[in-house]
């Protein structure tokens, strides 16, 4: 069999890139990614299209196999990196050190991709908005095969290699695995024709076309996990402000003048970039329906629990709102009850003033 292991990489470099006025990225003129359309589609379907370089001038194998590159630039602040590794192999088995493959010369792909976002970063950091520094990554890996040996029918080749293939994805041999959880693995699968098939998991996923063309899905999978990747940074930021607010908590009282109002603006300034970010990348995502490559997307969005991450971001912001609006109540109710305190303290002053002149 042969294809490739694609690892997908989404980095939350800042919080928007003015992508309109990139004129180019690392020497290279940027060019607005397409996608082919072979399927039936909706017409007039608005389909996003980030600006994308695969640049050349990088050289480095894995495994012997010389990688190609392949980075996105998305304007809600989010540069992703494809590293796209081409294999021949006997048998799926073959395949699992894919998993955690280094450059020949050693560099791990993680520490590579980390390497080339900070370069990516630098060459566009005048139109970054809220820039910050690249995150950890953690790759999804996508094995894409393209031919099986002979094989027409994609789907009755599953039925006979399910095993090997949950074993794949999973990255445990296949005899270890409990059928229940081959099934698990199996669960969500995506397939238009019998010549074409995509079976999406957590950390993996295996996407077969006889016909030799994955981007279209491999594109609508990146997408699910720039998402992840967004809501997963929204999680650190709540964390740390959690903590913050752990910290007033424990002083037991807050500045009469700035302390709760400055934090309360930071939320809702907060609370406006998840709404937009929700509104941002639905309008990437403007392919809903039975359109199959939107099938493909709502399976990835279904297995990394995208709609739970948004859902849980929502709610913990909505309580860390709700515990310094409760914060900002008490602070007010004790400035009105000092400037009552000194609204008494002034009359008994002019009373005790007139009293004396009186006298």
């Amino acid at each position: 069999m042969k294809g490739e292991v694609v690892y997908l990489y989404a980095f939350d470099v800042a919080n928007e890139i003015i992508t309109s006025r990139v004129q180019e990225i690392l020497s290279e003129k940027p060019f607005p990614f397409e996608i082919q359309m072979d399927r039936t589609l909706p017409k007039d379907m608005p389909l996003y299209k980030p600006l994308a370089i695969e640049p050349h001038s990088l050289q480095g194998t894995v495994r012997g196999a010389p990688m190609r590159l392949l980075v996105r630039i998305y304007d809600v602040g989010v540069v992703t990196v494809m590293v796209r590794v081409p294999f021949e192999a006997g048998s799926l088995p073959e395949l699992m050190p894919f998993h955690s493959a280094k450059l020949d010369n050693g560099e791990s792909l993680d520490a590579f991709a980390l390497k080339f976002c900070g370069q990516v970063s630098a060459s566009l950091k005048d139109l970054m908005i809220g820039q910050q520094e690249c995150p950890t990554p953690e790759a999804y890996t996508v094995f894409c095969l393209t031919d099986l040996g002979g094989e027409k029918d994609v789907n009755a080749w599953l039925a006979t290699h399910r095993r090997d293939v949950a074993g794949l994805i999973a990255e445990t041999p296949q005899e270890k695995l409990s059928e229940a959880q081959v099934n698990e693995v199996l669960r969500i699968q995506r397939s238009f024709e019998n010549t074409d098939l995509a079976v999406i998991d957590w950390d993996a996923a295996l996407v077969a076309d006889l016909a030799g063309y994955v981007d279209d899905v491999l594109y609508a999978l990146e997408l699910a996990n720039l998402q992840l990747e967004e809501f997963r940074v929204m999680d650190r930021r709540l964390d740390r402000y959690l903590d913050r607010a752990y910290d007033d908590l424990e002083r037991r009282r807050m500045p009469m003048f700035g302390g709760a109002n400055k934090m309360l603006r930071q939320l809702r300034r907060f609370r406006v970039d998840v709404a937009k970010l929700a509104d941002e990348v639905t309008h990437i995502t403007k392919f809903f329906g039975d359109w199959h490559l939107a099938r493909v997307y709502l399976g990835a969005r279904d297995r990394f629990y995208l709609d739970q991450w948004r859902a849980s971001v929502e709610q913990r912001l909505a309580q860390l709102d709700k515990l310094y609006s409760v914060v900002h109540t008490e602070v007010n109710e004790l400035r009105m009850l000092w400037l009552e305190i000194i609204i008494v303290i002034f009359f008994a002053l002019d009373l005790a003033i007139l009293l004396w002149v009186k006298h």
